[in-house]
């Protein structure tokens, strides 16, 4: 979708920011996808990025566009993503620290992103971080006024090998603060194949460097989970519907745990 214009960063050329597929979607849950596009604006350029750095994981989350797809059909929910590239901005980051837009990611050098000036930040911000988020809060508050329950659910992937170090676990499941009954069901049930190797807070913890599930989960007492998935495991469409059915059944059994039918009112348990 085209025709968005910003504080002069976006064109009539460049994507809007914010990506929503099956808003109508019933269920409890509530999918975003911080980090699911690689888009960058047409006034900055590659940000002086080869095209194959713009298509690693330091750009994209690898596979998260199609997993959220998936697993939005398969559980009748909204998936709300930013389409530009979390090099541009990361909209998992507070905007005002300064890796939100770094130099330097994974032994690449940005220099798109080297000696930005605080009107360059603010435009980035103004244009890509602030619609992105803005749209989960509008989005929540349309839910609880029509007295509906959400299960907020981050999807994310990361890359098998970093610094050299392979990561073992097929999947993830980070929380924090907050109500964390759900993402410890959510856990459970995935912990339940014994194919596959589950990680608690692993392969990252969740802390407050993270921006987006602290922002909009935690004032307002909502069931989370982030999720990390392989990048290998989700790197074409057939390992994506493969993951969006486990993570399906997993995020279903958590919210039964948790109280949560398909039509849950909220604050209902």
């Amino acid at each position: 979708m085209a025709g968005h214009t910003t504080e002069g960063l976006l064109g009539a050329d460049d994507p809007v920011p914010v990506g929503l597929f099956n808003a109508a979607g019933s269920s409890p849950f509530l999918l975003i996808g911080d980090h699911a596009g690689s888009a960058v604006p047409d006034a900055l350029g590659d940000l002086g990025l080869t095209a194959a750095d713009r298509g690693r994981h330091i750009a994209i989350d690898i596979g998260v566009y199609g997993l959220g797809h998936a697993l939005a059909a398969l559980l009748d929910a909204p998936f709300l993503h930013q389409l530009y590239s979390r090099l541009v901005i990361d909209c998992n980051r507070d905007p005002a620290q300064p890796e939100a837009i770094p130099a330097l990611s994974d032994g690449s050098q940005i220099a798109g992103n080297a000696g930005l000036d605080a009107a360059a930040r603010a435009a980035r911000i103004a244009a890509i971080h602030e619609p992105y988020q803005a749209a989960i809060t509008a989005t929540i508050a349309e839910r609880q006024a029509a007295g509906r329950a959400t299960i907020l659910l981050s999807l994310h992937s990361f890359t098998p090998v970093m610094d050299g170090i392979a990561r073992p676990w097929d999947v993830g499941v980070l929380l924090w603060l907050g109500r964390t009954d759900f993402a410890r069901a959510m856990l459970d049930a995935l912990r339940a194949d014994a194919a596959l190797t589950v990680g608690d807070n692993q392969p990252y913890q969740m802390d407050a460097t993270d921006h987006t599930v602290p922002r909009h989960a935690f004032p307002h007492q909502l069931p989370y989970a982030e999720i990390e998935v392989r990048q290998d495991l989700i790197g074409d469409a057939v390992g994506q519907h493969l993951w969006a059915q486990r993570l399906a059944q997993a995020a279903q059994s958590g919210a039964a745990r948790i109280g949560y039918g398909s039509n849950a009112a909220a604050g209902g348990l």
